[in-house]
Parts: C-alpha cells; structure tokens; sequence
C-alpha cells in the first residue's frame, strides 16, 4: 500500500479492517500499510481515544458496548451450545460442601441448570429462572429477595443486597455481558452490578467468570470486578490466541469448554 496515505486515511482504513475481522495486529498493519510499527500503534493509540478499539498485547480489538441490556428471552436463544457447555464445565467445580454465589443471565441458568440433583452444596443468586427451570432440586436453593427485573428476569437493589450482608460463600460464578482488559467485566445495569459486587466482596475463595467467546472486547455500563480480581475465566473453545495471552498475563486461569467431556486448562 502506498505511503501517501495521511493519518486520517490509515486510521479509517484500520478502523474498516477491524469492523469486519473484529482483530487487528500491529505487524501486519504495519505491513499492510506499509509504515513503522511505531506509526501503527500512534494510530491505535488515537483510535483507541475516540473509543473504536481496545489496544492489547501487539495489537488491538474492536471495542464494542452494550448501552441496553437484551431481553432475557433473546440472550436465552444467542450462543445456547457454548452457554450449556460451559454451564456443564462449571458446575463440574463445585465441590461438595461448597457455599456458592451465582447470579442472573442465561450462562449461570445454565451453570445451575447442571448441578448435579443429589449435590451437597447450597446455591445462593438472584436469578428468577433458575429457579423456575431448574424445577425441583436436592441441593439447597436459596433466591435472594428485592425488585423484580423483567428484562433479566432477576431480582435486585436494597433487599437483595441486605440478605447477601449476611453470609459468605465459599465460591463466585459470575455470568457478565462483557469482558474487556481496559474496562474489566462489565454488566448492563446499576442494579445487577451491585448485587455481584456484594456477592465478590461476601466470597472467601476462587471468583470465576463465565462468559462465551462473542463477550470478550464488550464493554457494558456498570464494572463489576477488573480483570485482576478474577481467578478464573470459563469461555468456549473460539476464545482467540490473544485473548487467551492476555488473560494468562494477568495470571487469569483460563478454562475451555470445548466439549461436554471437561475442561482445558491453560494460564
């Protein structure tokens, strides 16, 4: 490509690359486009300002955000083979005895969803279809009270964050709507993001956050744990290479739910 393209022009041109193949590296814009890697990343730089992209390790991701949250009934319809394999990768974690949190979406109803009937573990979450799908269970299933959430189909505010000041848990598995090493894992509304906040802050072991390939480069409105804070990442096996070295970065165990057979393991 020619050199006389002037910074506006290179900037549209990677900004057209990355609307389509949702992933760019700096090597190969710098050879497509035939100027420095230090060109490049002054342009990803600028492109990361105006918030089109997220800059990671040699190169960058389309920066999508989510303004609305999606109806619970279309969410349940997207992605349904990654979420059930990852609902059984993650209910594979809990352990007998276990206390544990999870909260409102589809991939947590799934998590629940595969607990095992005869399970000797206690459920806490705020999310109304577990409840009703999962139907009648063995282990103990505890739905958290507060205002009801149609759109999520969950339950929030000062009710459910009262009754989660008065317990722990061994354990957090944490559906988000979007997953982002700048602006970490993120939900779409005030009320979801402050019941998980207070579940994070009320566990006493391992934060495990469950969220399918097409969530990672998402940015939601409200954070609810940075990527440090989270022990471990549960996705399906078309999470790319760079995300993967990005997460193991922050030292983020990665688990891959390729198949209803278990789990990857990589850092």
């Amino acid at each position: 490509m020619s050199r006389l393209l002037i910074p506006a022009q290179r900037r549209e041109w990677i900004d057209d690359y990355l609307s389509v193949h949702k992933i760019v590296r700096i090597a190969d814009l710098s050879k497509a486009l035939d100027v420095s890697e230090a060109t490049i990343r002054r342009d990803l730089e600028w492109l990361e300002s105006e918030g089109v992209l997220e800059r990671t390790y040699g190169g960058a991701i389309l920066s999508r955000r989510i303004q609305l949250e999606p109806e619970y009934t279309y969410r349940a319809q997207t992605h349904t083979e990654e979420k059930c394999q990852i609902g059984l990768a993650v209910a594979d974690l809990v352990e007998d005895g276990d206390i544990i949190f999870v909260n409102s979406g589809t991939t947590s109803t799934q998590v629940i969803h595969h607990i095992p009937v005869r399970a000797d573990v206690t459920v806490i979450t705020n999310n109304i279809s577990a409840a009703l799908e999962v139907g009648e269970t063995g282990f103990e299933l505890i739905l958290l009270g507060g205002t009801f959430q149609p759109r999520s189909n969950s339950v929030a505010g000062h009710f459910a964050i009262e009754n989660l000041s008065h317990v722990y848990a061994s354990k957090a598995f944490v559906g988000v709507d979007g997953v982002s090493l700048k602006y970490g894992c993120t939900v779409p509304t005030s009320g979801e993001a402050q019941v998980v906040r207070r579940m994070l802050e009320r566990t006493r072991g391992l934060i495990t956050v469950m969220a399918d390939h097409s969530k990672w480069g998402v940015v939601s409105n409200f954070e609810i744990a940075t990527i440090d804070q989270v022990h471990r990442f549960v996705t399906d096996d078309d999470l790319g290479p760079d995300a993967h070295a990005a997460l193991a970065a922050h030292s983020v165990e990665i688990l891959t739910a390729g198949t209803a057979l278990g789990l990857n393991r990589s850092m």
